[in-house]
C-alpha cells in the first residue's frame, strides 16, 4: 500500500501532487450536478477593451485545464472595505485590526471552532457526500460597508454566499458581533460522522445556532447580482494589471444586457422611505442590479483574470422562469476583456457555463459544481483509493506552504489561501 496516515487527523489523508490530476477527475466523476455549459466563449459582438500586457516574468497558464481548480468551500465571507487592493495577508490590513483577522482568530489556528472548519490541502474526502470538513473562505472586496444610522459608531459589511445573506452592520467595537456572525451563518447545521468521537457539548459548539445570527442587525437576502473579479495587486502582478481593466469591462457592458451597475453602498435602513426608493430602483433597472467589485486572492494567480459570478436565488431567465444558474457561483479563469461579451450572453443571459473558462462552482447549500469527464473511473470512494494504489499514486503527508509543491498547489489554486485554517504544518499561518 501507498497509503500513510496524518497524526493529527487518522481519517484524513493527503495526496503527493502526482496525484492531482486523477484526483480532479475524481472529483469531477463523483460529483452529481450537470451543468448546461458551451465549450468556447463566442468571440465579441462589439468592441472591447485591450488584453493588458502582463508583468515581465509573471506569465498567464494557458496549458493547463481549467475544470476542478476552485478550492472547495462551504461559505465564502466577502468583506466590504472600499478599497482596491491590500496587503499581502488581508489579516495584515489596519495593524491587524479588520474583520478577516477576527474571524480568523474564531476559525484558524487555536480557534474555538478550528476542530470543524479545518482545511486540508488535498484530501480524499472532499466529495459533497462525504466531507467532514466545512471549509470557510474569507476575502476583501472593494464594495463600500453600508451606512448605520449613527454614523459615529464604526461598522462593517459582509456578504455570506452561496447563503446569498448580506449582513450590513457589524459593530467594530465588539467581538460579540463576529461571534454571531460566526455561529449564526457560518458553521455547519449538521456535523459529519468524523466528529461522532467529540463529547456532546463540543459537538454541540461546534454547530450552527440561528439564534445568534439573530443577534446581528438588519440582515437580509442578496438580490443583486455580483461580479467579483481578483484585483489583488498587492498579493500578485498579473491579477493586479488585469481586475481594473475587467472591473471597468463589466461596467461598461452589463447595461447592454439590462442590468443597473450600482457602485455606492447597499441601502440598509428601517426608513420606509428608503426602501421605498431602492425598490423603485429596482424596479427601473429592467432585468435587475448587478454590483462588479475587485476581490483579494481566491487561488490561482497563473489563471488571471480570475471572476466569480454569484446568481441570486430569485434571479429569472430570459424566458421569464427561474434562471437555471439562479443560487450558484460560477468561477472563471483565464477571462480577458474579449470574453466579457460572451460570458454576459450566455452565462448571464443564457444560464450556460463557458467550458474553456470554467473553474468550477457552487450551489446554494454548498454544494460543489465540476462539469463531467468521462474517464470511466469507478465514483465510489473505496474503489477510488484501490485505482489510485494501481497507479502507483504515493499518499503523503500534507506539504507546508512555503514548499516547492505547497507553492505549487497554492499558484493551481488547489489551496486557497483565503480558506481557514492554513497549513498546520505551518510556523506562521496565513489566509
Amino acid at each position: 500500500m501507498f497509503l500513510r496516515p496524518i497524526t493529527r487527523s487518522p481519517s484524513t489523508w493527503r495526496l503527493h501532487r502526482s496525484a492531482i490530476p486523477p484526483l480532479r477527475r475524481y472529483i469531477s466523476t463523483h460529483l452529481k450536478p450537470s451543468l448546461p455549459s458551451i465549450p468556447t466563449c463566442p468571440s465579441p459582438t462589439c468592441s472591447c477593451a485591450p488584453t493588458p500586457s502582463m508583468p515581465e516574468g509573471l506569465e498567464i497558464d494557458h496549458e493547463k485545464s481549467l475544470n476542478g481548480t476552485m478550492a472547495a468551500y462551504a461559505e465564502q465571507v466577502l468583506i466590504c472595505t472600499g478599497k482596491d487592493d491590500w496587503m499581502s495577508r488581508i489579516e495584515d490590513e489596519n495593524a491587524g485590526d479588520n474583520l478577516a483577522a477576527d474571524i480568523k482568530e474564531l476559525l484558524g489556528r487555536g480557534g474555538v471552532y478550528r476542530d470543524v472548519c479545518i482545511s486540508p490541502v488535498l484530501t480524499l474526502d472532499c466529495a459533497n457526500d462525504w466531507q467532514p470538513y466545512h471549509n470557510i473562505s474569507v476575502i476583501n472586496s472593494s464594495f463600500q460597508s453600508s451606512v448605520p444610522e449613527r454614523r459615529e459608531i464604526q461598522t462593517t459589511s459582509a456578504y455570506i454566499l452561496p447563503s446569498f445573506k448580506y449582513v450590513p452592520f457589524l459593530p467594530r467595537v465588539s467581538f460579540d458581533s463576529v461571534q454571531a456572525l460566526v455561529k449564526g451563518y457560518l458553521l455547519p447545521k449538521k456535523l459529519h460522522p468524523a466528529h461522532d468521537n467529540l463529547s456532546p457539548i463540543h459537538r454541540d459548539r461546534l454547530l450552527r445556532s440561528e439564534s445568534q445570527g439573530s443577534f446581528l442587525y438588519g440582515v437580509q437576502d442578496v438580490e443583486d447580482m455580483l461580479v467579483l473579479i481578483c484585483g489583488h495587486g498587492g498579493r500578485d502582478g498579473r491579477c493586479g494589471v488585469m481586475g481594473p481593466v475587467l472591473r471597468e469591462e463589466f461596467e461598461r457592458q452589463l447595461p447592454g444586457q439590462g442590468y443597473q451597475v450600482l457602485k455606492g453602498p447597499v441601502e440598509s435602513s428601517p426608513n420606509r422611505d428608503e426602501l421605498l426608493l431602492e425598490d423603485a430602483k429596482r424596479e427601473q433597472a429592467g432585468k435587475g442590479i448587478a454590483r462588479v467589485g475587485l476581490i483579494s486572492h481566491i487561488g490561482g494567480h497563473k489563471f488571471a483574470g480570475n471572476v466569480i459570478l454569484y446568481f441570486p436565488p430569485g434571479l429569472k431567465g430570459e424566458d421569464g422562469k427561474r434562471h437555471a444558474l439562479a443560487g450558484c457561483g460560477i468561477w472563471y479563469g483565464r477571462v480577458e476583456p474579449r470574453h466579457v461579451d460572451g460570458i454576459l450572453k450566455e452565462t448571464l443571459g443564457n444560464g450556460r457555463v463557458v467550458e474553456e473558462l470554467f473553474r468550477g462552482g457552487i450551489r446554494q447549500g454548498g454544494e460543489i459544481l465540476r462539469l463531467p469527464e468521462d474517464l470511466g473511473i469507478d465514483s465510489t470512494p473505496v474503489r477510488y483509493l484501490q485505482q489510485l494504489r494501481f497507479r502507483n499514486l504515493e499518499l503523503l503527508p500534507v506539504y507546508p506552504r512555503r514548499s516547492a509543491e505547497g507553492q505549487a498547489a497554492v499558484e493551481e489554486g488547489l489551496w486557497s489561501e483565503s480558506i481557514f485554517p492554513t497549513n498546520q504544518d505551518e510556523a506562521e499561518p496565513s489566509f
